[in-house]
């Protein structure tokens, strides 16, 4: 079931694919992701939006009517968000792919910026910054370019796929893991391990609505067994593909396996909240070479949970002060 503009073979390739999944969300929401794409400065020919129904309970196919000559709507069995974004990009025919989320919005003037610096660089990924509150327009500080494995070695690294828009023609056979959380954790890296240049901005061009009732900040006990257990898993495929890398590759995603297992380590303390159940998944991290954590040059959030998770004494402190400070915020 679509809603699909002219045949692609009538029309030009466009700069730029979005890709929305979508599902079970108000359908309101939907609407003003899609709207904030339209009211870009792009014409109808320089853009695809697609619209991936990952088998909603209510299909929102005739409130998106009226966008008939703007959207293509796909609608499949339910099979997650990776399968959702999968199926976009097969469907993607745009130069550029943007990942959207449903309950999210693009912000005009400072996403204009991202386009201009596509238009005009012809990078393989434009990475900016979210904010989740609309901010007035304002002028915006942009990095020269660099490889991705020159930007994993020297930056932190936020993996979330709708942070950036990237070139189809790096993108390969790479896809997302179907059935884990954390997909992005797994995705972005070997992308930017791609990508022979990429151009940064601190431009907050993406709106970022965090529901209280989604999977990344629910309490069911099972889910936040699986979303760690998922994260470790994606450390260790990762760092089993860091070995098999050239030497400047190889240290870059190194770098960033550091950072993810400091990342789960922190979320094993915060959801657990348990001595013994963090030194259990320790000894797992150990085993599989993954732990003590690297000497590395981290930024001085990294070296101080670095240091303190180094010893047994240090974990127990841990154990006691980070679920309260979580708390406070």
């Amino acid at each position: 079931m679509q809603i699909k503009p002219s045949p692609a073979q009538d029309r030009p390739t466009p700069l730029i694919s979005f890709i929305i999944a979508y599902y079970n969300l108000p359908v309101d929401m939907l609407i003003k992701c899609i709207e904030s794409i339209l009211t870009l400065s792009l014409l109808p020919e320089e853009k695809e939006i697609i619209v991936i129904d990952d088998g909603s309970d209510v299909s929102p196919l005739e409130q998106l009517s009226r966008f008939a000559t703007d959207v293509t709507y796909i609608r499949q069995k339910n099979g997650g968000l990776s399968m959702a974004r999968n199926t976009g990009l097969r469907m993607a025919t745009g130069q550029y792919i943007q990942f959207v989320d449903a309950d999210d919005q693009l912000i005009a003037h400072p996403y204009e910026h991202c386009l201009d610096m596509a238009r005009r660089q012809s990078p393989d990924m434009v990475l900016f910054d979210f904010t989740h509150t609309a901010l007035p327009p304002a002028s915006y500080h942009d990095t020269e370019a660099v490889s991705g494995t020159d930007y994993m070695r020297h930056n932190n690294l936020r993996a979330t796929a709708w942070g950036y828009l990237f070139r189809q023609a790096i993108l390969g056979e790479l896809r997302f893991t179907p059935g884990i959380y954390h997909e992005d954790e797994d995705f972005t890296p070997r992308l930017l391990l791609r990508a022979e240049t990429i151009c940064t901005t601190d431009a907050k061009a993406y709106l970022y609505c965090k529901r209280q009732d989604s999977i990344t900040t629910s309490t069911d006990s099972t889910q936040r067994t699986k979303r760690l257990d998922d994260m470790k898993g994606i450390i260790t495929s990762l760092n089993m593909v860091a070995d098999r890398l050239p030497h400047a590759e190889q240290l870059a995603l190194e770098r960033r396996v550091a950072q993810l297992t400091m990342d789960y380590i922190y979320k094993v303390i915060v959801e657990k909240q348990d001595r013994k159940e963090l030194e259990r998944r320790i000894g797992e991290l150990r085993s599989a070479g993954l732990f003590p954590l690297p000497d590395r040059n981290y930024t001085r959030k990294y070296n101080w949970f670095r240091r303190i998770s180094s010893t047994i004494v240090g974990r127990q402190l841990l154990v006691r002060m980070l679920p309260l400070m979580n708390r406070e915020r």
